[in-house]
């Protein structure tokens, strides 16, 4: 089973869809100062107990539906399993009440999804069960008995595809519909944007804890053990899935790209200061606090250098078992006198077999490459060689560039994918109001 389907199975659902989300963090929302969407549930629950998991004991009744301590238990292996099964004993506890929350929420959609007529087939979840499958190179039938080798289920993740589906549908006929967007709002966005021309913006993912007066401490405290879990090598995808009261839950926390002054001041000031990679909060902004993730940055429609195609050719050395740190050290100073002494890519092949060494040649994104190497070749001219890099145990490699394709300056969004974007912001702003009010109405019992 290939690593990244541990870390990613929670995400892939909601990205193997159409489900879609907008920044909910941003300055001029609604909703800044908007009530908890979690649910009150009382603090002395004790249903998650160790059981045995093919009893299938209700825990809570959602407007007469069960939830089951099976339901509960499927889904957290789902969260686990995204996180690298390394989830210490009293993160899943936290995990646990945070995972019947998202369950009564899913049942709250597919039940107002329902009382609309909107049903989802199950010849389409099948379909989209599938996909998800193969995304991760299985068959339905592997994928299903993977899970169930983990403590989920097939059934777990179509009802969580359910829930996803119903609602977006729901949403779509109504919601969409009454949201509008007008011609001079969309002509100053693109004003702005012009303007903005050379200036960073930032690809952010984001933990938004809401949070009231009585309750700060608290939500707080609980924002500095999910950094801890994320510090230890947790998804941020996962926790934003599960923790995030953002209409961004849905796809893992995804803000999309957004420029400083977007975003409230504190969240402005951190953003800037982070490295590609970095993580930063939880940070104290209206209404709560914010857990951000800084996945790229680039300038507003200014052409990204790492968009570059580079051609390259690749020698490689490989060092025999039992090569000595220092014997290493060795071949690689002789291997890179040697390729300071290369006259362009058609005299590679001719080093490789003075050198006995292969060659690998292949087009590649220069954003796709490690970092330290984006920086190094990025500044190098086509016939120039990197530096060798490698270890005792990998060999030596060095890559040397054959060519280079410039991106075009990047063009600005049409009219139609900017009103496209602001009609969707509308659209989930208005559907956290429409999932309180579910949540304010429906009679809840626990067991």
């Amino acid at each position: 089973m290939p690593s990244g389907i541990a870390r990613a199975v929670i995400a892939s659902v909601a990205t193997c869809l159409i489900v879609q989300a907008a920044p909910s963090q941003t300055v001029g929302g609604d909703d800044l100062n908007a009530p908890s969407t979690a649910l009150d549930i009382p603090a002395d629950v004790t249903m998650f107990g160790k059981r045995d998991p093919n009893v299938r004991k209700a825990t809570a009744l959602v407007n007469g539906e069960v939830i089951t301590e099976t339901d509960i238990e499927q889904r957290l292996a789902l969260v686990v399993l995204a996180n690298g099964g390394k989830v210490s004993a009293e993160e899943t506890d936290r995990l646990r009440l945070q995972v019947l929350r998202n369950l009564i929420d899913e049942t709250l959609q597919i039940q107002e999804a329902a009382a609309k007529d909107i049903r989802v087939p199950k010849a389409e979840l099948d379909e989209n069960f599938a996909r998800v499958a193969a995304n991760f190179r299985y068959s339905p039938e592997g994928f299903a008995k993977y899970l169930s080798e983990h403590g989920s289920s097939e059934r777990s993740i179509k009802r969580q595809i359910e829930g996803e589906v119903a609602w977006n549908r729901l949403l779509r006929r109504e919601v969409q519909p009454f949201v509008n967007v007008s011609e001079d709002e969309v002509t100053a966005i693109m004003d702005r944007l012009k303007a903005s021309k050379g200036k960073d913006e930032f690809h952010v993912g984001e933990i938004y804890l809401s949070a009231t007066p009585e309750t700060t401490q608290q939500v707080q405290a609980n924002g500095e053990q999910i950094m801890e879990q994320i510090r230890k090598g947790g998804s941020f995808q996962a926790y934003a899935r599960q923790y995030s009261e953002a209409s961004t839950a849905a796809v893992g926390g995804d803000l999309g790209w957004v420029r400083p002054a977007q975003l409230p001041d504190a969240l402005a000031s951190a953003v800037q200061q982070l490295e590609v990679g970095q993580v930063v909060g939880p940070i104290p902004i209206p209404g709560g606090f914010s857990i951000l993730y800084l996945v790229d940055k680039r300038q507003v429609l200014t052409a990204d250098p790492r968009d570059s195609v580079l051609s390259l050719k690749q020698l490689a050395i490989d060092f025999p078992p039992g090569t000595t740190p220092a014997q290493a050290q060795q071949k690689a100073n002789a291997f890179g006198e040697a390729l300071s002494k290369l006259q362009g890519c058609g005299a590679v092949s001719e080093l490789a077999k003075g050198l006995g060494a292969t060659v690998v040649e292949n087009d590649i994104v220069a954003r796709n490459l490690p970092p330290q190497l984006q920086s190094v070749l990025l500044a190098m001219q086509v016939g120039e060689a990197t530096p060798p890099f490698g270890s005792a145990t990998e060999g030596v490699r060095a890559l040397i560039l054959c060519g280079r394709d410039d991106p075009q300056d990047a063009g600005s969004p049409s009219f139609d994918q900017i009103m496209s974007q602001m009609e969707e912001d509308r659209v989930n702003k208005r559907a956290r109001t429409y999932l309180r009010d579910l949540r304010r109405d429906a009679v809840i019992d626990y067991n």
